[in-house]
């Protein structure tokens, strides 16, 4: 396919990037195509075999890029603009990966040699060996000579070009071969290693159907590309088929399995007005649904995306890891060097003999198992997260949650169900139907719980809101409005308590009701107090359970609320959890922020007023139900929306941050020990990459059993 010519300002392009297995393949694209001018913007994620970079004026195609790409032994297939989806970068089974033939062709070269050993000549299988080793040898050391050009000097393949050839030259063929064909073997189980990681996230994109059942202005469905709907369209989906797009129901009610989104087992029923999912499945009745977001911002898009960009974003460990082996290569081959002369030159001993150990060496010290330790583990954790409705942006939000000392919880929406109800009204100077249509029309079209919480109580009490003009919100205390030329205020007792003066036995009741883990809400005027209302939230069913769990982790839960004292301790002493009440958003910032300074804390929320605290805390957690600022700002969400998640996620961390230790430990356990043998001649060239490949498979083989991971697991 010819490169499309380029505008002539900075342009941002992306392509499909087939054969990168490991983090230290995406090194490898980042360092080559970052030397080059004109280049900015480098953004390469593993997981999805996706590059995607800025290029300058300076550029009249892409040509360029993907010729470097195929130099370092990468294919690259450009994303055009206004094309829908990626190429698929998945191979289907282990002989299609690009480096299967290479692994049979050299085991059989190596297998023909071996067996003419036996049956014809000893000079026959010598050439035998030779051929298997120089055929599997030139794929690597053209690479090796392309990241040499590109500045890499000190890379595997270049290690395994240096060591083959000078076992070649010392007379140890066999071994040669051996060990060319173990790299080649290994790298080809890294591959499919790293496919089936990739292949859990990409598999979640056929969950949406590719067709539509768009409804035209005569109410006939008419069959279109999914890809093409558009906010707003009106869509029909039967009973069976898979919701194609994001969504509310416009007509009608069904159940939904949501499972594919929150892996939820237990169908939800909806109707009218409520949210859908693109990917769940409608269950019994057909429903009409109207577009709420385009076809590459839907849930399953968002959590492609979010994952995509979690695995591009490098933790700590990481980090130090690629810090680590940036000294560590050189280290090893000075090392290596010094090995193969300094014996022969002073201590006359026998120079094949410490080349030989040389090469080992040098075979042994590859860093590849220690750099790939670290991603494949985050990268597995992260997949295994996704398919559990555990969405967590990176490695670094990973061990900041396994460090977790202390939980900061939002109460509205966060502990409780979110969904208040109305339950005493005690009308003064007014009538009750008078007190409801004010408050109700101060609060109308807001879509704060209490606000709804009203409006459901006066469609149920038929009780028509009164208009209000000039409304005007007071953060973290209530609301104000003119009716008929006169200012009316809707908020909590100390708002009030500003305004007017309450009443004695008016303190007694709120008292009372705020007692029973009420909240209280006030209408009054500039002179008079024409009512209270009290309403409830339920905690959440599963609750109690999260605050006990985290509680068995050694973490320390702690509600923040902008409720009065009296109604958060009711909700706090029923949850088994300490509270601070009557916060303004600030407030809870300031908390967060100070109580950070000691402890590792995560909040949760799941509203605007939530997102500062989120972004201040070192961990911010938003339930999936939270508004849209929330789920950006934080760190993780909850597509469950349940707050048992909340330890499920800490325990993920945990058993990821076990994972890495063991990966780290078997990564340096193994070289250290082989390093020492290899030096010492106890182990030769074909232990040496047996131990390396081994340590490489084993690491990424323990990566792979957190795909495994299950929410219910401790």
């Amino acid at each position: 396919m010819k490169s499309p010519l380029l505008s002539t300002t900075h342009s941002q392009y992306q392509w499909d990037v087939k054969g990168m297995d490991c983090a230290s393949c995406a090194g490898k694209i980042e360092h080559a195509l970052g030397r080059l001018e004109g280049v900015s913007d480098i953004q390469v994620s593993v997981m999805s075999g996706k590059l995607s970079l800025t290029l300058d004026a300076t550029y009249s195609s892409t040509q360029h890029i993907e010729d470097s790409l195929s130099s370092l032994g990468f294919q690259a297939s450009l994303y055009e603009q206004g094309q829908k989806d990626m190429p698929q970068n998945i191979q289907s089974s282990w002989l299609s990966h690009p480096k299967a033939k290479q692994v049979l062709l050299t085991g059989t070269l190596l297998l023909l040699a071996w067996l003419a050993s036996f049956i014809l000549s000893e000079s026959t299988a010598q050439w035998g060996f030779i051929s298997a080793c120089l055929v599997a040898l030139a794929p690597i050391g053209k690479k090796a000579l392309s990241l040499l050009r590109a500045g890499m000097p000190f890379t595997i393949e270049m290690l395994m070009t240096i060591a083959a050839l000078g076992a070649l030259f010392i007379g140890a063929e066999q071994e040669a071969a051996l060990v060319v064909f173990l790299f080649t073997l290994g790298e080809w189980l890294e591959g499919i290693a790293a496919n089936r990681a990739r292949a859990s996230i990409q598999a979640l994109s056929n969950l949406v159907p590719k067709t539509a059942l768009k409804l035209n202005d005569q109410a006939t469905p008419i069959p279109i590309n999914a890809d093409k709907l558009c906010i707003s369209d009106l869509i029909l989906v039967r009973p069976g088929d898979r919701l194609p797009a994001d969504g509310n129901i416009a007509e009608g009610g069904t159940s939904i399995d949501e499972s594919p989104i929150t892996g939820e087992s237990v169908p939800v029923y909806k109707s009218t007005g409520e949210a859908v999912f693109a990917g769940t499945i409608v269950l019994d009745s057909a429903i009409k649904v109207t577009v709420t977001r385009a076809p590459e911002d839907n849930t399953i898009a968002r959590i492609i995306k979010r994952v995509e960009e979690a695995q591009a974003a490098k933790a700590p460990t990481e980090r130090f890891i690629q810090r680590f082996s940036r000294w560590y290569m050189p280290a090893i081959v000075l090392t290596a060097l010094l090995v193969g002369i300094i014996p022969p030159l002073f201590f006359a001993q026998e120079w094949s003999l410490w080349i030989y150990r040389a090469l080992a060496l040098l075979l042994i010290g590859c860093p590849c198992a220690l750099v790939i330790s670290v991603p494949a583990s985050i990268a597995s954790a992260l997949s295994a997260g996704a398919r559990h409705g555990l969405l967590i942006k990176g490695g670094a939000t990973l061990e900041n949650m396994a460090n977790t000392t202390l939980v900061a919880f939002d109460k509205t929406g966060t502990l409780t169900e979110g969904q208040p109800h109305v339950i005493d009204c005690l009308a003064i100077n007014t009538s009750k139907a008078s007190l409801i249509a004010i408050a109700t029309g101060l609060e109308y079209g807001s879509s704060h719980p209490l606000a709804m919480a009203l409006q459901r109580y006066a469609t149920q009490e038929s009780i028509t809101p009164q208009p209000v003009n000039a409304v005007s919100v007071v953060p973290g205390l209530g609301i104000n409005g003119d009716v008929s030329g006169e200012t009316f205020y809707l908020g909590s007792p100390k708002f009030a308590a500003e305004k007017v003066t309450i009443a004695a036995d008016l303190l007694t009741q709120i008292e009372t009701w705020e007692a029973q883990g009420k909240t209280v809400i006030i209408l009054f005027s500039n002179i008079e107090i024409l009512g209270l209302i009290s309403l409830q939230d339920s905690p959440r069913a599963d609750a109690a359970s999260a605050i006990k769990q985290l509680k068995s982790l050694g973490i320390q839960p702690l509600m923040l609320t902008g409720d009065n004292t009296r109604t958060a301790k009711a909700i706090a002493s029923e949850l088994g959890l300490d509270f601070q009440a009557s916060l303004l958003p600030e407030d809870k910032v300031s908390i967060v922020k100070n109580l950070s300074s000691t402890q590792n804390v995560m909040m949760v929320g799941d509203g605007i007023n939530d997102a500062p605290a989120l972004a201040a805390a070192q961990t911010g957690v938003a339930m999936g139900s939270g508004t849209d600022v929330a789920l950006e700002t934080a760190d993780a969400a909850l597509l469950k929306n349940r707050v048992t998640d909340i330890p499920e996620q800490i325990r993920l961390s945990k058993a990821t941050m076990r994972n890495i230790r063991q990966n780290i430990s078997l990564a340096l356990g193994l070289k250290a020990v082989f390093l020492v043998t290899s030096i010492l001649g106890i182990t030769g060239l074909w232990l040496a990459i047996l131990a390396d490949t081994g340590a490489t498979v084993l690491v990424t083989l323990n990566a792979l059993r957190l795909l495994r991971y299950k929410p219910d697991d401790s």
